[in-house]
């Protein structure tokens, strides 16, 4: 089993930032890739940024050049620095785990932490 757990949301001034965190704890040596997700009320999940366990990271398109996805294994937390924000980058933002065995094994989520943007 894995946990994870977000923190560093909150309220944030258009073209401000924020950085979130993620640790993980548990079996976390299972754990092949680690990404961001966000959603909006009446809109489904969506993926933001994603880092695989050997570095390579990618990036929605929506975010690309202002959010940065990055990992630290002895630390086991993965952040997510989000620069110039803009309203629409208000939602609940999701940290989650693939395990190596996906998806015979499902995805690990956390509980979710609130980014809104607003003047």
């Amino acid at each position: 089993q894995v946990q994870l757990v977000e923190s560093g949301g909150g309220l944030e001034q258009p073209g401000g930032s924020l950085r979130l965190s993620c640790v993980m704890s548990g079996s976390i040596k299972d754990i092949i890739s680690m990404a961001w997700y966000r959603q909006s009320p009446g809109k489904q999940r969506e993926l933001v940024a994603w880092i695989h366990k050997g570095g390579t990271e990618g990036y929605a398109d929506s975010v690309k050049g202002r959010f940065t996805i990055a990992r630290d294994n002895a630390k086991k937390t993965v952040w997510l620095q989000m620069n110039s924000l803009k309203p629409e980058d208000t939602a609940v933002y999701y940290c989650n785990g693939r395990p190596s065995r996906w998806p015979v094994e499902s995805d690990y989520w956390g509980q979710g932490t609130q980014v809104t943007v607003s003047s």
